[in-house]
């Protein structure tokens, strides 16, 4: 009977089966027809690793060829795409920037650039879907309907004297500036939570900005991307000169980046080596742009940057001897699968035949770019190319010098800040601008933010080159109100060549209340850097079409002029300090108070609680002995 149960069930099993045959090779055969087109359509040459596995872009390409994008419009209706077709559009590049300093220091200029196909600043527009570009950073232009946004978090003081001119500059401590598009009808709510909402994402006290330190700049700070906005309602400006900058903001700017810090350029942001030199700098710039001359498409940029400057003695002990071991204790083995451009440029301007410093390796690509005015060489060595890496299958740059560097020439442009004055009741702000141009004279736009507590005396301003008046052309002054906003003023000046112009406005200061110092108020309080913008006359002709392949440090900053090119500098931040009341008298009030009620209402306290006896003395021994004998015999004691 069991022998017969099971061939029974076998029977069974082999009729089911036979019936469930045709249809799953039926779907087998479709499966395979639909991956054979796929094969054929997408049989292009891939790049494959050493063990045999597909490079991460490829993977990245084949797991969102099925992904659709909805956007849902104002009509109610979605557009279904497929994501091949904005995913191919979707751009990133990066670029690291080495320059010899005549002072034996080495400047490192990273910078990142991603380009994101969209444009959600029509009405009603949202995006549900992101590759390259950072997710966070879309939401909050989306919600906050914001046009542009520059953000920047400085540790150190830029010496311009002793480095030149930066690529990008940026004032010590946090600075941000926002403009916003022209629907938005509450700015400040907006720029209230736009500023809280920053604060979480870069781990920064950017939630401390508020209207007692916003200012809103008539003429200093332009669009740098689509668009001539005048309508400065819509533009917001604010420092923190005093914030610190450390790993915990760096984590973060670092994981906005589409490879993270795993590979390409970004292995070499390494923390402890970037923030033990004498200058760093991180920034985030996003602003719309055009893709071609006729700007049939546009494109939102999101730019990455980060500064750094190696000293001479504190990082590599003396010698005048770069690696890239040495500046970033790590090499380079590879490219980010995901970046369409990663290079690698080593400013040769200065040593056309290497007698100034031996570049090891040797790379035959050069590159000529106009850079702030001045025609510059660079080595250039691109990751994306195999023979890059050498035998090693790593990349370790080696700057050694040879000779004495020179002196170097000195900027056209170049402008410093301080306070004078004694006591504690009044003072006097001056700031000196240089025009170190042999022959031209150039205008600046001069804008200072004071706090609220530097009350000014406006009517005391004064403008003064090579000892004579020079009255500006255009001011706005914007005054202060307590608690409430700081001071704003703005001005063009004409600066006449190889002069110094000094601007000084004297001040008073005023009593804050005890609850609005800091917890060190005798530190002294920061006031931000004052901002000056220029066009500078070029040596050369600059390039005006932004739309050819340009390296990314020299394509920042639009360029509207052959002869001229623009720069903004900054000054250092001012430490003042105001009348301060003795914080240590409330603890000495306390402590003298606590020991009168001490001592004087425990000595009350004690005359009142404690009981009295009287103590009769003591009877002689005589006595005693006889009182004894006296109880035994049951007679009256003696007295």
């Amino acid at each position: 009977m069991a022998a017969h149960r099971c061939g029974l069930s076998l029977v069974f099993i082999l009729i089911f089966s036979s019936l469930a045959c045709p249809s799953s090779c039926d779907a087998l055969e479709k499966a395979n027809e639909n991956t054979g087109e796929k094969q054929s359509v997408s049989d292009t040459p891939r790049e494959v690793n050493t063990d045999g596995s597909i490079a991460a872009e490829d993977l990245n390409e084949r797991q969102w060829q099925s992904t659709d994008v909805e956007v849902d419009r104002s009509d109610g209706t979605k557009d279904s795409e497929s994501f091949t077709a904005a995913a191919a559009r979707d751009q990133f590049q990066e670029e690291l920037v080495i320059r010899p300093l005549h002072s034996g220091d080495i400047y490192a200029s990273f910078q990142f650039r991603t380009l994101w196909d969209i444009d959600f600043l029509q009405e009603r527009q949202k995006v549900s879907h992101y590759r390259l570009f950072p997710k966070s950073l879309g939401q909050v232009l989306s919600k906050f309907s914001v046009r542009e946004l520059h953000i920047s978090f400085t540790q150190g003081f830029w010496r311009t004297m002793q480095w030149g001119q930066p690529f990008i500059p940026s004032p010590p401590g946090a600075e941000l500036w926002v403009w916003f598009h022209d629907t938005v009808s509450d700015v400040d709510g907006n720029w209230k939570e736009l500023t809280n909402v920053l604060s979480g994402i870069f781990c920064a006290s950017l939630n401390f900005i508020d209207l007692t330190n916003t200012v809103q700049p008539s003429a200093s700070f332009k669009p740098l991307g689509l668009g001539n906005a005048t309508d400065h309602r819509f533009l917001r400006y604010a420092t923190l000169p005093r914030e610190i900058v450390c790993t915990e903001n760096l984590t973060p700017w670092k994981k906005l980046l589409p490879c993270g810090s795993k590979a390409g350029l970004s292995v070499l942001l390494k923390s402890e080596k970037l923030f033990h030199s004498s200058f760093h700098s991180q920034a985030v710039h996003i602003r719309p742009v055009c893709q071609d001359e006729q700007c049939t498409s546009k494109a939102w940029e999101l730019r990455q940057t980060l500064n750094v400057v190696f000293d001479l003695y504190t990082s590599s002990q003396g010698k005048k001897e770069w690696s890239l071991f040495k500046m970033f204790s790590r090499t380079l083995t590879e490219a980010c699968p995901l970046a369409t451009s990663s290079k690698i440029y080593v400013d040769i301007t200065d040593n056309p035949e290497g007698e100034l410093f031996e570049l090891n390796p040797v790379t035959p690509l050069l590159s000529q770019a106009v850079v702030l005015g001045d025609r510059r060489t660079y080595s250039v060595f691109d990751l994306t190319r195999a023979e890059t890496f050498g035998q090693l299958c790593s990349l370790n740059l080696l700057l050694r010098w040879k000779g004495d560097s020179g002196d170097m020439l000195r900027p056209l442009l170049h402008a410093e800040r301080y306070v004078a004055g004694f006591g504690l009741q009044t003072g006097e702000i001056h700031t000196v601008i240089y025009n170190n141009h042999p022959y031209r004279a150039f205008p600046v736009l001069l804008m200072d933010s004071v706090p609220w507590y530097l009350q000014l005396y406006i009517h005391t301003l004064t403008v003064t080159s090579k000892s004579r008046d020079n009255k500006p052309s255009y001011i706005h002054y914007q005054p202060a109100k307590d608690r409430h906003r700081p001071h704003l003023l703005e001005m063009l000046i004409q600066l006449p060549p190889h002069s110094m112009t000094e601007v000084t406005v004297q001040f008073e200061r005023a009593l804050l209340k005890w609850t609005e110092y800091t917890p060190d108020p005798n530190h002294g309080f920061y006031v931000g850097s004052s901002v000056v913008s220029a066009l500078v006359p070029s040596m050369v002709a600059m390039n005006t079409n932004f739309t050819q392949d340009q390296p990314l440090f020299s394509s920042f900053v639009p360029v509207k002029e052959e002869s001229s090119y623009f720069v903004r500098v900054y000054t250092e931040p001012l430490l003042v300090n105001l009348p301060t009341p003795d914080f240590s008298m409330p603890y000495n009030v306390i402590c003298l108070t606590c020991t009168v009620v001490a001592v004087g209402y425990g000595s009350f306290y004690n005359l009142l609680t404690r009981t009295f006896q009287v103590d009769e003395p003591s009877l002689p021994l005589e006595k005693r002995l006889a009182n004894l004998i006296r109880r035994i015999r049951g007679v009256p004691l003696l007295a």
